[in-house]
């Protein structure tokens, strides 16, 4: 321990592997709950609002840790160390869980040593068998991927100012041990996480009407988890519509759907998708009349369909952690209950299926007493379709696309949204029939 990485810690806070305790009060559910997880450390003489407060580091000191961490059931590992007047105690993942001090059973969830219920520890003892995906060291990660400028970003998004090496800071942050990155490790803080994992990645579709037969617009984004989760809620921005209210004679924008609900969708399919399978990536598929947004995995025990945004159970809790010291999360499992508040003050309809995928789907409200508009980059385009057609009833896409100089795809996407407006018509087939405009020049 250096005072760099001290400093860095204090700025960092409680979390899935850090806990501060003032004094050796509640020592032994910290214990068993990092042995029954990932591994993680206590401070001892760190209050809850991060103040050195101190202690005095005697043999009979350590030696009281030492009984505590004997007499949990079975005995739990743990190494001793100080750094002025501050009391380490690192706790290594055990191989021998579960692991119960004097009053239960505990584990660690988030930054909090939660006791496990009979149901949960029965559940937690047959998950055992299973690794976490995030936690598993990548031995194959090149040093020469690790994006050390987005780890800049990242701290400074979390807050956290430090002058600590590259290897330290991603030690602190619960990806880095051993002198090998974890996997939650390189899909925040690679340059390339599909070269580690094909199928780490999202792709964005923006259908023409309500199937999957057509592509309007599609991109795959291949970055870290964050920008992952940046580009995806972008392309939903310039694939959906926006409508607009006068209020006091400002024009005030309303997006076609909850911006936010749909952020935190996307963040849970990135957090809670199955990174063992490997036949499926993260999908946002965009419909005229709904987006859904799916991962592929199970519910995990004891969470059921019923019990979702009430309970918190992590598939992935290294990751979870990332997300959340930047904000992306909040803690204990309460992103459902968002998205569901956030769509109600919209009134948007909200579907759920948990059938080995986790497919969420929105469908927006009308808005009454509300203009449409169609996006500002192509009402003008529209409106010269409507003018072409009117004057050709018979003109075909690529020549619309080539007398405007825009895509075919742009064409197709702005004729959709005349029909859907009801300003356009195709009377007959693709070939041999012919617009006709509804409402126009």
């Amino acid at each position: 321990m250096t005072k760099k990485e001290l400093e860095f810690i204090l700025q960092e806070g409680e979390g899935l592997k850090i806990e501060f305790r003032e004094g050796i009060g509640g020592v032994d559910k910290d214990m068993v709950a990092f042995a029954n997880a990932e591994g993680g450390r206590i401070f001892i003489g760190i209050d809850d609002a991060k103040t050195i407060k101190g202690v005095k580091f005697t043999n009979r000191f350590k030696a009281q840790i030492n009984d505590i961490a004997k007499n949990c059931d079975p005995s739990v590992k743990v190494e001793i160390s100080r750094f002025e007047d501050v009391v380490i105690v690192d706790v290594p993942a055990s191989e021998d869980k579960p692991h119960k001090c004097s009053s239960g059973f505990y584990l660690r969830e988030d930054s909090v040593s939660q006791k496990m219920s009979r149901d949960e520890l029965v559940d937690f003892i047959f998950d055992q068998g299973r690794k976490k995906f995030d936690s598993l060291i990548c031995h194959k990660f090149n040093p020469k991927d690790l994006d050390k400028d987005f780890l800049k970003n990242y701290l400074k998004m979390a807050g956290i100012t430090t002058k600590a090496s590259v290897n330290e800071t991603l030690f602190n942050l619960g990806v880095f041990e051993n002198n090998k990155i974890n996997n939650a490790g390189v899909l925040f803080f690679s340059k390339f996480p599909k070269r580690y994992f094909i199928h780490a990645y999202i792709t964005c579709a923006r259908y023409l009407g309500i199937d999957k037969v057509e592509v309007l617009d599609r991109a795959d984004f291949e970055g870290n988890a964050v920008s992952q989760i940046d580009e995806a809620i972008k392309f939903i921005r310039r694939n959906t519509r926006l409508s607009y209210k006068i209020k006091d004679i400002k024009r005030e924008e309303i997006p076609e759907y909850p911006i936010e609900a749909l952020r935190e969708a996307v963040v849970n399919a990135v957090m809670h998708r199955d990174y063992f399978e490997t036949g499926a990536n993260v999908q946002v598929d965009i419909f005229d009349d709904r987006i859904e947004i799916s991962n592929i995995g199970a519910l995990i025990k004891p969470l059921t369909k019923e019990k979702l945004g009430t309970i918190a159970v992590r598939r992935n809790p290294l990751i979870a952690d990332l997300f959340h010291r930047i904000g992306y999360v909040e803690k204990m499992g309460t992103g459902l209950r968002r998205i569901k508040e956030e769509c109600k003050k919209y009134g948007t309809e909200l579907d759920i299926e948990t059938n080995g995928y986790f497919i969420i789907t929105f469908k927006p409200a009308v808005l009454t007493g509300i203009q449409k508009s169609s996006q500002k980059s192509s009402q003008k385009s529209s409106q010269k379709i409507l003018d072409l057609v009117s004057q050709n009833t018979k003109i075909t896409i690529e020549e619309i696309a080539n007398m405007l100089k825009i895509s075919d795809r742009a064409v197709k996407k702005n004729i959709q949204r005349l029909k859907i407006d009801g300003l356009l018509k195709r009377i007959g087939p693709d070939k041999g029939g012919h617009w006709k405009v509804i409402y126009g020049k």
